[in-house]
């Protein structure tokens, strides 16, 4: 009788400067999240993430990148855009925020009032999301992920291993901690 292969989808695509890092670049460990700003599961681990970077602040880094299930979630694509528009002029991490924090503001009126209260020029933002300046940056993230196996929203790699537990604070903590050793 044979043993069940088990498969762990690991990181296809490396991490490098172009990605959007928050934490310490030198951190011994390094969380990749592919998410959907418009996703309630992401929104739910939004928080914790923060926690984790907050209590682990020396020896963990957060990876974000674009995973919009476009069929599920209408705004996703253009929210992770303006997201794009935003770290063009250095502020992704504001508008990251924000957009977690107002998930049932990402239509488009509501969002270009939140890209003015992030400090940033809707007029402009909205003119290059609606070229779709950025939809190769999104597409490239999207793609990474479909490479790494990503099929869902939030998926979080820890190196380059998917972490496939929960997302609860307690976890996220006990997961780092032995990443760390």
């Amino acid at each position: 009788m044979s043993t069940p292969l088990q498969v762990t989808a690991r990181l296809r695509v490396p991490v490098t400067d172009t990605d959007h890092v928050r934490g310490p670049l030198d951190a011994p460990v390094t969380l990749v999240q592919y998410g959907d700003f418009q996703c309630p599961y992401c929104g739910a681990a939004y928080p914790n993430l923060a926690e984790v970077l907050r209590q682990r602040r020396d020896t963990v880094r957060l990876v974000y990148r674009h995973f919009p299930i476009t069929n599920l979630h209408p705004y996703a694509e253009r929210a992770a855009e303006v997201a794009e528009a935003a770290a063009r002029r250095d502020r992704f991490w504001e508008m990251h925020d924000w957009l977690y924090e107002h998930q049932d503001q990402l239509d488009p009126v509501h969002l270009s009032l939140g890209v003015a209260q992030v400090g940033l020029p809707p007029d402009e933002i909205d003119a290059e999301v609606d070229r779709h300046a950025h939809a190769d940056r999104v597409r490239h993230d999207f793609t990474g992920g479909i490479r790494s196996g990503v099929n869902g929203t939030p998926t979080l790699f820890v190196g380059d291993h998917r972490h496939d537990g929960p997302l609860d604070l307690p976890t996220l903590l006990t997961t780092v901690d032995a990443a760390t050793t």
